[in-house]
């Protein structure tokens, strides 16, 4: 990385510090909310080009900063699926890829929250990404933003974290920590480590040993977090994860086709999704209530609802969330966010708002 980049992020975090102490002052009732009302910020698939992490990311952090949120959440892939040559910033899977996003992270006012994505993990087995084990980046990532339970961010979350060694790294079983559980305010939330390229089952060197253990861990996290906001009354839960799993058989350029009644993988593709699809839609149909399902991995900002059950009707308390992601032809027009009301007494629980950042308007300046 030139000495101009890391001068920049250096002072892109000492500026946050100064603006979060000041916010972090403030008691809750001062945030961008209504007595139990409250916003969160997703964001996801960023950086993949110098502009997008040395303008484009620093305007988005600097927008999110700027709505006093409850927190912040990157659903994976720090940098674009193959290296760039004579990228001023890193675009490889070394360790400064993820020095830079720790910097970012950390810039945030509010507790930042971020689970794994292929591209700084699976796919860090392609040459052109430097020909890294995909285990032992991913274990390079749980020490480096999973270490404790807490979060990332100037203002810090405690988390309830996945122990029990049921993933593989390098040497073996291990905890996956990157699996991550939280309620705030009445609504829970978790993390699941779920991939694109087939959730590690191709690609350069598929690892079908260490998707099946993560698949499990998945599962077993997924089925304990419904039961714990049974337990709680939560109104509603937000699943965050990266892959896109495809749900039906409407959009094959976007995501693998999938029987919306079978959920079985119709593209001829390996299926990394379909046991953990089956037993979502079981627990999301028992729960009863609002279930939002947030994804990066396609670059396609959409809120829909996909998930049908075995008949083939659709599941109206599930809704998916695709936030916004890289795309390159559009240089920094991409680089947005979606901004979640939260209302805990509302019907629905969760809306939605695309947060255009003025400063990254490259194809459609601002006025």
């Amino acid at each position: 990385m030139k000495k101009s980049v890391l001068l920049s992020t250096a002072g892109l975090v000492i500026a946050g510090a100064i603006a979060a102490n000041a916010w972090a002052d403030r008691d809750d009732e001062d945030r961008d909310d209504d007595g139990g009302n409250y916003a969160i910020g997703l964001w996801g698939d960023l950086p993949y080009s110098d502009l997008q992490a040395q303008v484009g990311v620093p305007n988005l952090i600097a927008d999110l900063n700027s709505h006093r949120l409850a927190f912040t959440i990157h659903d994976g892939d720090l940098k674009g699926g193959n290296g760039t040559p004579g990228s001023t910033t890193p675009t490889i899977c070394s360790d400064t890829l993820y020095q830079q996003a720790l910097g970012f992270f950390n810039s945030l006012h509010a507790p930042a929250i971020f689970t794994p994505g292929d591209n700084d993990w699976t796919d860090c087995d392609r040459p052109s990404n430097g020909g890294f084990s995909s285990r032992e980046r991913l274990d390079h990532e749980r020490q480096a933003f999973f270490s404790t339970p807490f979060s990332l961010g100037q203002k810090r979350l405690r988390q309830e974290v996945q122990t029990s060694p049921l993933c593989l790294g390098v040497n073996g079983p291990t905890p996956c920590v990157e699996n991550r559980r939280w309620t705030h305010r009445g609504v829970t939330y978790v993390t699941l480590n779920i991939q694109g390229s087939c959730n590690n089952l191709c690609d350069t060197a598929p690892d079908p040993d260490e998707f099946a253990a993560r698949n499990q861990a998945n599962i077993a996290w997924m089925k304990e977090t419904f039961a714990e906001a049974q337990i709680r009354g939560s109104a509603a839960i937000m699943i965050i994860a990266q892959a896109d799993p495809g749900w039906d058989l409407s959009d094959g350029t976007r995501a693998p086709l999938r029987n919306p009644k079978t959920l079985a993988e119709t593209d001829g593709q390996p299926d990394g999704f379909q046991e953990f699809l089956i037993a979502l839609r079981d627990e999301v149909i028992a729960f009863r209530r609002p279930v939002a399902y947030v994804h990066g991995d396609s670059h396609y900002f959409r809120v829909d609802k996909p998930f049908q059950d075995s008949a083939g009707r659709r599941l109206e308390n599930f809704t998916r969330v695709e936030t916004f992601g890289d795309n390159q032809g559009n240089g920094n027009n991409d680089v947005n966010w979606i901004k979640v009301l939260v209302d805990p007494r509302s019907r629905e629980v969760f809306s939605y708002q695309a947060r255009i950042v003025p400063g990254n308007r490259t194809a459609v300046p601002a006025p």
